[in-house]
């Protein structure tokens, strides 16, 4: 947290930039949650099952405002088929489903768009707020080692920071935000489905997490012994004089071919498991996929507890 609260300070003067991306972020989560319920509607339109529905609902509370909302969607859907068809209703559909996806990515524009001035506001005082230090340090500080440190440290570490940290501003409101609207969206749509979906998907989600740890862990054992077979590559050219008066080539020709076969071995496992994860993550979202249809058609065919 300290890291954060350093960096944090310096994106005061950009305020307004932030609170521009929050805003447009939820108008993105709210659109993109929208422009899925849209669907729908058409669906509903196209299989002809909406509920016919003559009179105006009349909004009484927030309580009841998705059933308000369900029968003004049949009370349009009844009296726009009655008075313009059925093709006509289905074109009004098609241009609200349109004009949602437009409004979701129009706002994901604006927001990357405001982000993208807090973000390099940000870089920019850094490297000046170094450039300053580094002129105020006395003499004493620098020597040939410490150069090189101060440059990259201004330049790739800098860099870095863009990378990896002001990466996160992006998505820390965005997806917060869009998984929320999409739960209760969920909820709205259906309780009982939603509640099996929560206690159903974190299986598979379990199933690819573990995959994902095992090649992380594969990976370290990689670096590890990149790392050592590169160190005995630097051991033999800065001690080459050395190995070839005492004759120990063979030596060290054994030493490195026995580093880079336990590499060969790593390499292949970590290969073959990423081959592996693709498959393995389609085959278990189809799985889900397939489970809650058949559960969400269970309730709507037999159970006829699910209508939306």
């Amino acid at each position: 947290m300290t890291y954060f609260r350093k960096i944090f300070r310096f994106a005061a003067p950009y305020k307004k930039f932030a609170y521009l991306n929050i805003f447009f972020n939820i108008l993105y989560a709210l659109f993109g949650t929208l422009s899925f319920i849209s669907l729908i509607p058409m669906l509903t339109v196209l299989f002809g099952e909406a509920e016919r529905v003559t009179t105006m609902p009349v909004y009484t509370d927030l309580a009841h405002a998705q059933k308000y909302l369900e029968n003004y969607l049949n009370y349009f859907i009844t009296t726009s088929q009655a008075d313009h068809g059925p093709q006509y209703t289905l074109s009004i559909m098609v241009v609200v489903i349109i004009t949602l996806f437009l409004l979701k990515n129009f706002s994901n524009y604006l927001a990357m768009y405001f982000i993208t001035f807090l973000r390099n506001g940000i870089l920019r005082d850094i490297r000046n707020a170094m450039y300053k230090k580094v002129v105020e340090l006395p003499l004493a500080f620098f020597s040939e080692k410490r150069k090189g440190d101060v440059m990259a440290r201004m330049s790739s570490d800098v860099l870095e920071i863009q990378h990896s940290f002001l990466s996160i501003l992006e998505l820390i409101v965005r997806e917060p935000l869009t998984i929320l609207f999409t739960i209760i969206a969920m909820f709205a749509l259906s309780v009982k489905l939603t509640l099996f979906v929560f206690i159903f998907i974190p299986v598979s989600g379990f199933i690819i997490s573990y995959i994902g740890k095992s090649l992380k862990r594969k990976s370290d054992k990689a670096q590890q012994e990149q790392g050592f077979f590169l160190s005995i590559i630097e051991e033999t050219l800065s001690g080459l004089k050395v190995i070839k008066g005492f004759n120990a080539e063979p030596y060290f020709n054994q030493k490195f071919q026995e580093s880079t076969r336990r590499f060969f071995r790593i390499s292949n496992k970590i290969l073959n498991k990423q081959n592996l994860s693709a498959p393995a993550s389609e085959f278990l979202g189809i799985v889900v996929i397939a489970i809650l249809l058949w559960y969400g058609g269970k309730m709507v065919l037999i159970d006829h507890t699910f209508t939306g």
